[in-house]
């Protein structure tokens, strides 16, 4: 029984010793091991903002009245000329007064100077006057009747909207002034209008567009905007549309910064090409990103495999694989990063292997 004893504890103690060996050996580290590839790098900057037409044109009365009928509605394609709304004429009684009364007044010194011109007519048939005088006469007739005739043709446009010997389209028919879209009709049938004139922006009747001539309006933060020009490509994506980005090139970058939410920011306009079935509507939000530099077929590596040291940087290049992996490490010549992969100007061949990241060993097994 004693024997059994001595045995059992002796191997136990056996046992201890090998367990604590095995955890006093080194672990054998297993890395995976990258190939250098040729692709593009690229560094960019984002910017935020939002697609909109590059002209919006505001429709506005040409005479103040109340909206009777709108022919039109937002969304819908109209012409230049086509009529968007009918105006009725609800003319201020100031003006109507003195419109009435200037007609009046023009009446009454016609009826005058055609009577004085009908004595002189008559005398001069008798020889009494000579030609000069006739030939006055008459032209202060001729006027007295161009007179009548604008009073009239005044009062008629206060009180009417147009006249009726005008050949210029009524006023009360608003009309659009360009080819587009209609955006947006913020007036309804019976609401009151006001013309547009030097004291007054007048009534937005309607709101059109041109919907193919779009440009994309944002903001870039003060520490990119001097690594941004004109002509620099865009890459256009709008959240609202997914799966689908646009082409634009910037075109405006703002001498001026403001500040907004803490932070000096420049405005830029960028326009937008849109491709043939696509349609875009005013006022998406996008993210614009800009490139900044671009290396084009060079060889690339994964940003993580690199270690840097002060101005240099390096990696572990296989050198052994069996029976176990041995790495050089070798000092390479980088170049343009996107954050993900780096370009490498010198240093490696597209042949070399180096040292990834670490093998999990429950992954491998």
């Amino acid at each position: 029984m004693r024997t059994i004893l001595l045995s059992f504890i002796g191997a136990a103690v056996i046992g201890t010793f090998y367990f604590l060996w095995k955890k006093a050996q080194p672990v054998k580290v297993q890395y995976e091991t990258v190939t250098p590839g040729r692709d593009t790098v690229e560094t960019k900057t984002v910017a935020t903002g939002n697609v909109e037409p590059r002209y919006e044109i505001l429709i506005k009365p040409q005479i103040s009245g109340i909206i009777s009928e709108l022919l039109r509605e937002a969304g819908q394609r109209v012409k230049a000329g086509e009529i968007i709304a009918q105006i009725k004429v609800i003319p201020e009684m100031v003006q109507l007064n003195s419109a009435e009364s200037r007609v009046k007044v023009a009446e009454i010194s016609l009826r005058q100077v055609e009577e004085t011109f009908r004595r002189d007519e008559q005398l001069y048939g008798q020889k009494v006057i000579s030609a000069e005088e006739y030939e006055a006469s008459q032209a202060a007739c001729l006027r007295a009747k161009e007179e009548c005739d604008n009073a009239r043709n005044a009062l008629e446009i206060i009180r009417d909207g147009i006249s009726k010997n005008s050949s210029v389209a009524s006023t009360t028919q608003i009309r659009s002034t360009i080819t587009g879209m209609i955006l947006d009709i913020p007036v309804k049938v019976g609401n009151s209008v006001i013309q547009s004139n030097n004291f007054n922006d007048g009534t937005t009747i309607a709101a059109v567009a041109d919907m193919s001539d779009m440009i994309f309006r944002g903001n870039v933060d003060e520490t990119e905007i001097g690594r941004i020009r004109e002509g620099m490509p865009i890459k256009l994506t709008i959240g609202a549309l997914e799966n689908q980005s646009f082409q634009a090139v910037l075109e405006y970058v703002s001498p001026k910064g403001v500040e907004k939410n803490g932070a000096i920011q420049f405005e830029i306009k960028a326009a937008v090409t849109i491709p043939e079935g696509s349609f875009i509507r005013a006022g998406y939000s996008a993210n614009a990103e800009i490139v900044l530099k671009r290396a084009e077929d060079v060889i690339t590596i994964p940003e993580s495999t690199v270690e840097f040291h002060g101005d240099s940087a390096f990696v572990y290049l296989l050198k052994e694989e069996t029976p176990e992996q041995v790495f050089e490490r070798r000092q390479v010549q980088t170049g343009l990063s996107d954050g993900v992969k780096i370009e490498i100007k010198d240093g490696l061949s597209a042949a070399d292997r180096i040292r990834g990241s670490v093998i999990d060993p429950k992954r491998k097994k």
